[in-house]
């Protein structure tokens, strides 16, 4: 007779999903920040005019907003498994989710309206 073993799953199993998250959103933040100061190499913006008419280039504009997109789910990411390996209690950690999430869509619709005011 074969016994099986009855091994209890638990937690949420993210951990395949969440390490390709975190390695993609860094390297499309990574590769922003080389094509941005590669910009700023050739462009060399002095004033705030200058720095304006680079952002009138509506690929520069999209390729900031999806690099904020990018770092709010990098961080979205980072401290939900913080949050969940150390807050313990439910109530507190499902708490601090939503004001976490809150401030993250904040910031990225203020990003939206600071990039195409």
């Amino acid at each position: 007779m074969v016994r099986q073993s009855r091994l209890a799953v638990t937690g949420a199993h993210y951990g395949a999903r969440d390490w390709l998250v975190q390695r993609v959103t860094a390297i499309l933040m990574a590769i922003y920040l080389i094509v941005l100061v590669s910009a700023l190499c050739i462009a060399a913006p002095q004033d705030y005019a200058e720095w304006k008419s680079l952002f009138q280039s509506q690929w520069l504009r999209i390729a900031t907003f999806m690099f904020f997109v990018s770092m709010f789910w990098h961080a979205w990411v980072g401290v939900r498994n913080v949050l969940m390996d150390y807050v313990h209690s439910t109530p507190i950690r499902l708490m601090m989710h939503i004001a976490v999430v809150t401030a993250l869509l904040f910031y990225l619709v203020w990003t939206a309206e600071i990039l195409w005011s």
